[in-house]
């Protein structure tokens, strides 16, 4: 099947209880072995509680186990600070043989998500959700096996470097099962509040159960060794083991800011190329390996002010974006029946410029040309039905198109059409037939690394020269399928250059009917633009009812200005913006 038109596969979130410690003969009060996780959205990788841990998991990390007491006592304990025999001390004496063949369900989710992510090429938020749901999880324990699974596939290289250090063998030479328990190990030990002793012995407990008795023994051994530095030490020495001479930078970030080297150098190159300053480098690094908050969307027309909790926040830029506190956004009625949806604020901030630039004649047809999943295909036709146009939703995999068709089921019928076929087909087969055209282009997916945090790994330079051409092929054929006076989109969930800026380029060098609009002026008019978050007691446009301003409004924020690059494109970036990196170009047809 073809390529074009689908999304690339990035672009598009107590138990724990320790050993059974007896005495007497009497079940001492059992340790949770787990601290106040920073609870996220499984379906999109978000924190449950900004009055919670929100720092980086870097930094949250170098803070484990100093969490508060008495909270942190009443969960297995927090690292005290005491000295290295103290906390060597407190692990179980009792031989690995004697140890339980047990792991408490968080724990095992935690692993089989990621064993499903290793063998099976899936990705985590797609495959926890449901599993959470199918075994009963919830609550703390569903979030504690969210950040464990999350956290652990983000931060995978830097416990790798830390795991060389401690197996005493190379790690291509452990069987990836039990690879996988050592590193649920070290997110507990350095990226997590869970008391050492809690952290090795319920790590070795999941391995006596899934992998043997002897691995049990040798997890137990290395975890061990983890736990007799606190991450600050691990990282100087992972750094100096990366860099001994100390000129070496975008290796030692590799390994330390847990990205692949490829990655960090493709990461300061977009930097540079959108006149920012390289030494931001660090920060956008750390800003990937941070849970994003739970994002969602108020589909203009659609939702009502009863479909907005009541503590929810409002987006920073887009006006129909609003983030809630945690937990599943699922349990939302207004998410299931689609008139609100998880879509990060960068995603809506795009597709809301597209429908908000300046257009010269007719305004009916619009077209979403790589619509799967289908959140910017949902958000731009319930526009379209406010404004009386009709969108048609193209996507080239059929497993795709189904998820674009339910995404839009919402929209009043007749206003969007999703279509199955490839999409560098349709400017020859509809040649001048659309207003606005959406170009999603399948990417790398880099921009998104905090949402899809197995995708770093998965990636390869190599990627690229397979979806460069695709995604010229895509933009000629928008262009082609636009008419004259109309405008084009181009979007990437990348900031990667050769994914931005020289695909527009070389498709825009090869014309003499199309030119570059500025979308800075568009995007501002966007960000100070009315909020689209209906108020309490306003209807499902969002607009206030009679006597009511949205000044008295929980869901009205300052409008603020957003930061942009001297360029005529917009780059937006995690680490400035709170979104993803998604780029957007802006072509309109002479």
């Amino acid at each position: 099947m073809s390529a074009a038109g689908r999304r690339g596969s990035s672009g598009r979130e107590d138990h724990g209880r320790g050993g059974p410690a007896r005495r007497g003969g009497e079940r001492a009060e059992r340790s949770h072995g787990r601290g106040t996780p920073r609870a996220e959205n499984p379906r999109e990788g978000a924190p449950r509680d900004g009055s919670r841990a929100e720092s980086s998991p870097q930094g949250a990390a170098r803070g484990s186990g100093r969490g508060k007491s008495g909270r942190e006592g009443a969960r297995g304990g927090a690292r005290t600070g005491g000295d290295q025999a103290d906390r060597r001390k407190s692990f179980s004496r009792s031989a690995p043989s004697e140890r339980r063949r047990t792991a408490d369900p968080a724990r095992l989710a935690a692993f089989d998500v990621l064993r499903e992510v290793d063998g099976s090429d899936a990705y985590a938020n797609l495959v926890l959700p449901p599993m959470l749901r199918a075994r009963k999880i919830a609550g703390r324990d569903a979030a504690f096996a969210t950040e464990l699974a999350y956290g652990t596939l983000r931060l995978r290289g830097r416990y790798d470097a830390v795991l060389e250090q401690c197996s005493q063998r190379p790690l291509g030479e452990i069987d990836a099962a039990v690879l996988d328990i050592l590193r649920l190990g070290c997110h507990q030990l350095l990226g997590m509040r869970v008391a050492p002793h809690a952290a090795v012995s319920e790590t070795v407990g999941l391995a006596r159960l899934r992998t043997g008795a002897g691995s049990g023994q040798f997890v137990n051994a290395v975890l061990r060794r983890v736990s007799e530095r606190p991450l600050e030490e691990w990282l100087d020495l992972v750094a100096a083991a990366a860099d001994p001479a100390g000129d070496a930078e975008e290796e030692r970030l590799a390994v330390v800011a847990s990205h692949p080297a490829w990655v960090v150098r493709a990461l300061r190159g977009a930097l540079v190329a959108n006149g920012r300053d390289p030494a931001e480098l660090g920060a956008l690094l750390e800003a990937d390996n941070t849970a994003p908050r739970v994002t969602l969307v108020a589909r203009p027309g659609l939702a009502a002010a009863d479909d907005v909790p009541e503590r929810a926040t409002p987006g920073a830029w887009a006006p129909t974006a609003f983030t809630i506190e945690g937990g599943d956004p699922g349990s939302l009625r207004s998410v299931r029946e689609g008139r609100v949806g998880v879509q990060d604020e960068g995603s809506q901030l795009v597709a809301l410029a597209l429908a908000a630039a300046p257009l010269d004649g007719p305004d009916e047809a619009w077209l979403d040309l790589c619509a799967g999943p289908g959140g910017k295909a949902a958000l731009l036709g319930a526009i379209a039905a406010q404004r009386g146009a009709r969108l048609v939703a193209n996507e080239v995999a059929e497993h795709r198109a189904r998820l674009v068709r339910r995404a839009v089921e919402a929209v009043p019928g007749g206003v969007v059409e999703v279509r199955h076929g490839d999409g560098r087909d349709v400017g020859q087969h509809e040649p001048g037939a659309y207003d606005r055209v959406l170009v999603d282009a399948p990417c790398t997916g880099l921009g998104a690394l905090r949402r899809r945090p197995e995708s770093r790994w998965r990636r390869r330079p190599s990627d690229l020269a397979g979806l460069g051409p695709l995604q010229r092929e895509l933009l000629a054929s928008a262009l082609d399928a636009v008419r004259p006076g109309g405008v084009v989109a181009y979007v990437t969930c990348s900031p990667h250059v050769a994914e931005t800026h020289l695909v527009v380029e070389d498709v825009v060098r090869g014309r003499t009917d199309v030119e570059i609009v500025d979308v800075r002026d568009v995007v501002r008019a966007v960000v100070a633009g009315p909020s689209g978050v209906p108020a309490r007691g306003s209807s499902p446009s969002g607009q206030p009812s009679a006597g009511e301003a949205h000044e008295d409004s929980a869901h009205t924020v300052p409008p603020r200005e957003i930061e942009l690059a001297d360029r005529p494109d917009v780059q937006l970036w995690p680490h400035v913006h709170g979104t993803d990196a998604m780029f957007l170009a802006l072509l309109r047809k002479r």
